[in-house]
């Protein structure tokens, strides 16, 4: 069970309004420090980068989103060794405690400080944190994510936790070192400054709240704010969970090494029964570790990081979305997680060197896993699958001669739910998104010739998958195109009747003389001045029947362009009539449709459908054993 730091001293609920608020604030305030001062697109416009706050038992207070962990910096430097200006850095995925997933990944924590009444020294009382993912770190291609690497001495620098800045004198040397490793250095160095910066900025925010209400009342609201979620999630989602249990597993796809195959990840969910429940996860059949760089870190601090980022899924069983988005995902949800390793040696435990740049690729799937194991214990009422984030890229000189790498995160469609079809091109990761046009077309030699929904993506449904994004890209200068990606031969599974959505394509010169298919992981693909590359990202699965959707909303998806008319028949059974502008159903034709699409298909029909991408990789089975209720 948690620690607490007050023991059992009583709470001011109004102290606790403004200390929960205030937590919020200057979390908020550091992250917008770093997009306001960094220099990278990635940091700056994508806004890949995550701030978090944690007190000085380790604990995450903030709830917006995921962040990295403080383990292993007080495992190598004692807080009783930490002075006020130091800040630490490390992106050492093995030395991370599982909170770094790969090299990219740059994370900076900042001490706070606090003299007690009566104290002489002051003595650390929380840590501010921000990590964010980097445009290069060194490593075999631009980038730092070699999509065909074997080892994780291929991916970049490794930096274990170090002491970059001792009592606020940054160090020069380790600065040095980190840029010298560096395709990008001017972006990284400024980038790290920004981090530093702002989370110096946090804590003397924090050190604030410390000074003005005394540590022993704020660390009573600290352990109220962790405890309210712990017993919050046990009352309103633990019990809309029967007690048993149920296994269910994906897939990854390929990991850049070996022909494309099927990477297993299973979970066999427990709920406990009893007055104080939990849920086991037990990971015991999950593939072995994999060649190329697919692997994630996850069985470390007991599975710590794992939990936080597996949690948010539990709130698709709040009462309503509106309560749902109210739920914080701090420390309070790790008591009610017991994550069961498999030994060392499978894609969630890898063994050093093995890489990891990929690791997307299963900490993604495993959110998906989760959902459907769930899916199971509920009877369907959590949403379908999504896959919302992938790397794509382009890289090369300018006219003028000059290095140049962008990258991006894009995301795709998420799944239907039992009461509202998915959203639309969403990001996993909270606020980020895709460059801009403008942007992107002043910094780089290309031209963005279209951005826009890819028609058709979302899987079928009485509640439709969002849609992915279309993108489509006009190379000025001769340059090289890369990826990592998943989902291109398997697609986002529907759920409860609902079927899959449409994979990853990243297509050169469409509807061109030299129109091909890159592989949805690749480190630099050659592509001409004047070629177009068109990205298609995937789409969310469906949920429920589509032949049950109402042919009203089917004919309203086709005038806003989501939908073909093609699709609304073959797909939903709805014949469409009128004109682009106006699309209406035709009520006789699309009653004979459905008809004629109800006897051609089998009475009983797994509970998951995985598209046709699964039967490719499976040896023509159409589905696996655990897809059936």
């Amino acid at each position: 069970m948690t620690a607490n730091l007050a023991g059992s001293a009583p709470v001011d609920p109004v102290l606790l309004e403004i200390i929960a608020g205030s937590l919020a604030s200057i979390e908020k305030e550091v992250e917008t420090a770093i997009a306001r001062t960094s220099r990278s697109p990635m940091i700056r416009d994508a806004h890949d980068f995550r701030a978090g706050i944690h007190d000085r038992l380790l604990r995450k207070l903030t709830g917006r989103s995921y962040s990295a962990l403080v383990h292993p910096i007080v495992r190598d430097y004692p807080a009783a060794t930490m002075r006020p200006g130091d800040v630490f850095f490390h992106n050492d995925v093995y030395l991370s405690e599982g909170g770094i997933g790969h090299l990219p990944d740059l994370c900076v924590t900042v001490p706070v400080f606090h003299t007690p009444a009566g104290g002489a020294q002051p003595e650390v009382v929380a840590f501010v944190q921000a990590f964010g993912h980097h445009d290069d770190i060194g490593g075999a291609v631009p980038g730092s994510m070699p999509s065909h690497a074997t080892s994780v001495f291929e991916e970049g620098l490794m930096v274990p936790p170090i002491r970059l800045w001792d009592a606020g004198v940054p160090n020069r040397a380790a600065l040095t070192i980190m840029t010298r490793n560096s395709r990008m250095p001017e972006s990284l160095a400024a980038d790290l400054d920004a981090e530093c910066s702002a989370c110096l900025l946090g804590a003397r925010r924090l050190a604030g709240l410390f000074s003005r209400y005394g540590s022993a009342a704020v660390e009573a609201c600290f352990d109220e704010i962790v405890a309210a979620t712990t017993r919050t999630y046990r009352q309103e989602i633990l019990a809309k969970i029967p007690p048993g249990t149920w296994t269910w597993e994906d897939y990854a796809e390929h990991d850049g090494v070996d022909e494309p195959r099927l990477h297993t990840q299973r979970i066999t969910l427990t709920r406990t029964d009893g007055d104080d429940p939990r849920l086991i996860l037990d990971f015991t059949g999950t593939g072995p570790q994999a060649k190329g760089p697919i692997n994630h870190c996850a069985n470390y601090a007991d599975g710590n990081f794992l939990a936080k980022w597996l949690a948010p899924i539990l709130r698709n069983l709040a009462d309503t979305p509106q309560r749902a988005a109210e739920l914080d995902v701090n420390e309070g949800v790790v008591d009610l997680l017991e994550l069961r390793f498999p030994p060392p040696g499978t894609l969630l435990t890898p063994v050093f060197p093995a890489p990891t740049n990929a690791r997307t690729f299963v900490i993604l799937r495993l959110l998906g896993v989760f959902a459907g194991v769930l899916a199971k214990a509920v009877g369907g009422h959590m949403p379908a699958d999504q896959e919302t984030i992938r790397y794509t890229g382009v890289y090369g000189r300018t006219a003028a001669g000059e290095p140049y790498l962008m990258r991006e995160v894009l995301g795709g469609g998420s799944g239907g739910r039992y009461y509202a079809d998915g959203e639309d091109t969403i990001h996993v990761v909270p606020d980020s998104r895709n460059l801009p046009a403008e942007f992107t077309e002043a910094r780089f030699p290309l031209v963005v010739e279209r951005l826009g929904l890819a028609v058709d993506s979302g899987g079928p449904g009485e509640f439709r998958g969002g849609l992915g994004y279309e993108k489509v890209l006009r190379m000025r200068e001769d340059g090289y195109f890369m990826s990592i990606a998943d989902r291109s031969i398997l697609a986002c599974w529907g759920v409860n009747g609902g079927r899959a959505g449409r994979p990853f394509q990243v297509t050169i010169d469409p509807g061109g003389p030299h129109e091909r298919e890159v592989d949805a992981l690749a480190d630099g693909d050659f592509v001409p001045a004047g070629t177009l590359i068109r990205i298609r990202t995937t789409g969310g699965g469906g949920w429920g029947d589509p032949l049950a959707r109402n042919p009203s909303l089917v004919a309203r998806d086709v005038r806003w362009g989501k939908v073909s008319r093609a699709c609304a028949a073959s797909d939903y059974g709805v014949v469409i009539t009128g004109p682009d502008d106006d699309p209406v159903p035709d009520v006789a034709a699309t009653g004979q449709q459905r008809s004629r699409l109800r006897a051609g298909r089998p009475a009983d029909r797994p509970f998951f459908d995985r598209g046709p991408g699964y039967a490719v990789l499976a040896g023509g089975e159409p589905s696996a054993e655990v897809d059936w209720v």
